[in-house]
């Protein structure tokens, strides 16, 4: 009986209250999602910027290549000659090379070439109108009769070949941007030999 009189007088201490385990785990997951979601949004910026940035590249590699406009290049190859008669009178035969350098096709208008030797006009011979496919050399076959006899040569006979091309090119079927490609092509013409040296053009 003392014994419960004496657990009565002194009560036992509370039990210290624990916060619930369902609540924390609630925060904890609250701040978890927010910062996942930060994240997620830091990460598609991060795309979004990354692709803008490639899209430019993109752009300007297009406008810097396939976008540009460059000039043609036009010159002789292969050029034979053949003398006809005693009177100086010389069959001239070439092939005529138009390079398009462009990734659209290059159409140009017939043009006359003219052959000199000095400031003496031999003879001339017509580029006939035609087109070079996108990034292709046009192969034009021409022939021309000029006569040496007013050129002052003796045994070699100088040649110059001029010519300029008149066109447009094309690019993707919208653009297109007139250019112009120049001709100037030296040689030299052996007339005991009929052989053609030192072709160079410009």
């Amino acid at each position: 009986m003392a014994a419960e009189k004496y657990q009565q007088g002194y009560p036992l201490a509370p039990a210290s209250v624990l916060p619930r385990s369902d609540e924390e785990s609630t925060a904890f997951r609250s701040i978890d999602d927010h910062e996942l979601k930060k994240k997620k949004r830091l990460k598609c910026f991060a795309y979004i910027a990354l692709f803008a940035v490639f899209q430019t590249i993109i752009i300007l590699v297009f406008a810097l290549t396939v976008m540009r406009v460059k000039t043609p290049k036009v010159r002789l190859g292969e050029v034979s000659v053949r003398s006809t008669n005693g009177n100086g009178d010389i069959r001239f035969s070439a092939r005529v090379l138009v390079r398009n350098r462009n990734f659209g096709h290059y159409k140009f208008d017939d043009t006359i070439a003219t052959i000199k030797s000095g400031d003496a006009t031999l003879g001339q011979f017509v580029i006939p109108e035609s087109r070079a496919r996108a990034r292709s050399t046009k192969k034009l076959y021409i022939i021309a009769d000029i006569n040496s006899s007013s050129a002052n040569t003796s045994g070699v006979l100088p040649l110059s070949v001029e010519a300029k091309l008149r066109g447009k090119v094309r690019l993707m079927k919208v653009i297109k941007k007139k250019k112009s490609a120049d001709m100037s092509c030296s040689l030299l013409i052996n007339l005991a030999t009929n052989a053609v040296q030192d072709l160079n053009c410009k």
